[in-house]
């Protein structure tokens, strides 16, 4: 189970609900999952299932939710286990991040993924084996 790419939440809320400003984002999203051999962990479907349907404005129902994250795990999904952890704690430690944004690299690194897509993370700096990179700029 590999993926040469990992999508951070925030790529798959733009492609579930972009709308009005965030049109250009949806449709660049929507472009990527289309394009990019991709992969997502555990963690990001978690966060994903969260924000569509309880954090948003505007908002997608449980049911609809579930049938976006029924489509994800076609994909690769790392999930988390101590391994995870334990190299999400290193990392978090040694980049000065928080453990949920390290936990986000640390998955994708286990699944092969060398660049991680992220509004969240300095776009163009490498952590360890993977570099993150901002799709929207």
């Amino acid at each position: 189970m590999t993926a040469k790419v990992f999508f951070d939440t925030n790529v798959l809320v733009y492609a579930a609900l972009g709308t009005g400003n965030d049109e250009p984002k949806r449709k660049r999203a929507l472009d990527l999952m289309d394009t990019e051999n991709f992969g997502t962990s555990a963690q990001v479907l978690q966060e994903f299932y969260v924000t569509v349907v309880k954090k948003a404005s505007c908002c997608l129902s449980p049911v609809q939710a579930m049938e976006w994250i029924e489509q994800l795990v076609e994909f690769p999904c790392q999930s988390i286990d101590h391994r995870v952890v334990q190299v999400a704690i290193e990392k978090s430690e040694r980049f000065s991040i928080s453990y949920w944004d390290a936990a986000i690299l640390a998955a994708a690194e286990a699944l092969g993924a060398g660049i991680v897509y992220s509004e969240d993370l300095n776009s163009g700096q490498s952590y360890g084996l993977v570099r993150v990179v901002n799709p929207f700029v």
